[in-house]
């Protein structure tokens, strides 16, 4: 091969590489090895990572996984379907993003979904190019404090290149302010995002707030935790046009971060400004009912500066994980998801109060599964004996508060673990 290309070794072939790039041996790499012996190397090292029980949300959540799910997915129809433009031999893959797409709008009680988005964070990024596209001229989005961090810090990156004016509307004894928001409505904003949950587990009160910001002339955008839509009201019934947020919730595993997957639901009347595809039912030839794609308004199919988005992949696998999750559970499996989440939740809660270590900063506010505590202890020697104990819990915020979730996978022998942690502390 050398010989080919007129080259008399490998160092000659990488010539052009930086010296310092180049691997001398400094690092301790193991010799060849057989198949063997290789799967043995890797449960050796897998070995070695800490099997944490997890007592932290902001917006990765433990929820349980049916092992049937990764069975399904692995499927070879499946796990290589990548971008079904001919839908003459898509069928299979149109269809379940079709049902999945059906399965978001039921949620969110929203008209039209798409199928779908890198993560939560990304879906953000697009609501917000959606509420500057469809109010054409207006050009500044608010968006509360109560959001993630992650969501605020990635639509801010997205808002500075593309010249979006951004205004943080602070929160106020948990919840995003109702006057600071109202005061900041004028007919220069484009939308307002709010969280359905926020990040300190508060299930926000948005009564009234749809009408106000209609009448300003601007887009409702609510980022949600999709599994919660079961039990408490849907963007649709707060009056939302738009809503967003990351489908991890629903069955995907925590992964050390990924793959994870967006979602995003509208009215109607704004399906042409949403981005990726939409998968949409017609009849063949014969009349058979079928599955297409369409409105594929995005860069790779039109002139980019007339595309509604950069977006190529749709993400399909984790949107066809989210299908067999939500086909599984159905709302019944929901409902007994938030309900187990809850009691563990608001059991965890109360022993953590009767430690004497710790106090409510908001009392009374509902939650589901995930809340904030002031704590009266050293923070640092406290996350130090939780992490000795394998149990990951207690994330510091901004206020000086720390999170806690429980989810239907944290059995009341877990939280007795994570009490008697904290009870050593005295």
């Amino acid at each position: 091969m050398l010989k080919r290309v007129s080259l008399s070794s490998l160092d000659e072939l990488y010539s052009d590489v930086p010296e310092d790039c180049k691997f001398k041996g400094e690092f301790d790499l193991p010799s060849a090895m057989s198949e063997q012996q290789l799967r043995e190397y890797f449960e050796r090292l897998a070995a070695k990572n800490p099997k944490s029980k997890v007592f932290v949300g902001q917006g990765a959540y433990d929820h349980y996984c049916p092992s049937v799910i990764p069975y399904l997915c692995s499927r070879s129809e499946f796990l290589t379907a990548y971008t079904p433009y001919q839908c003459e031999i898509s069928q299979g893959t149109l269809r379940y993003i079709f049902e999945y797409q059906t399965m978001i709008c039921n949620l969110t009680g929203l008209d039209v979904s798409n199928a779908s988005l890198y993560d939560g964070a990304t879906a953000a990024v697009e609501a917000v190019r959606m509420c500057v596209a469809c109010t054409r001229k207006r050009n500044k989005v608010l968006l509360s404090d109560g959001l993630l961090p992650n969501v605020i810090e990635t639509i801010a990156t997205y808002a500075k290149w593309e010249g979006t004016e951004l205004e943080i509307i602070p929160c106020e004894a948990g919840e995003t302010s109702r006057t600071a928001l109202l005061e900041a409505l004028d007919g220069t904003v484009a939308g307002v995002l709010l969280p359905g949950t926020n990040r300190f587990g508060i299930v926000e009160d948005h009564s009234g707030l749809a009408d106000a910001i209609h009448q300003a002339g601007a887009l409702f955008v609510e980022y949600c935790d999709p599994s919660t839509l079961a039990v408490i009201k849907t963007p649709a019934e707060w009056g939302a046009d738009i809503a967003v947020g990351d489908g991890q919730s629903l069955g995907i595993p925590l992964s050390y971060g990924g793959p994870y997957v967006g979602f995003m639901a509208c009215r109607n009347e704004y399906m042409r400004k949403m981005p990726g595809r939409i998968v949409g039912q017609t009849q063949d030839a014969q009349g058979r009912r079928a599955f297409v794609l369409t409105l594929q308004a995005r860069e790779q199919h039109i002139r980019r500066e007339k595309a509604t988005s950069n977006i190529c992949s749709n993400q399909s696998l984790m949107a066809l994980w989210i299908t067999v999750y939500l086909s599984l559970m159905g709302p019944e499996g929901l409902e007994d998801v938030n309900n187990l989440s809850y009691q563990a939740a608001h059991g965890l809660k109360d022993a953590l109060l009767k430690t004497g270590l710790f106090e409510d900063p908001y009392p009374g506010k509902p939650f589901i599964k995930e809340f904030v505590l002031k704590p009266l202890c050293d923070v640092q020697k406290l996350h130090a004996a939780l992490d000795k104990a394998g149990i990951f819990a207690a994330w510091p915020d901004k206020e000086g508060n720390v999170s806690f979730c429980a989810t239907e996978n944290r059995s009341s022998e877990d939280i007795r673990a994570l009490i008697d942690v904290v009870n050593s502390l005295k």
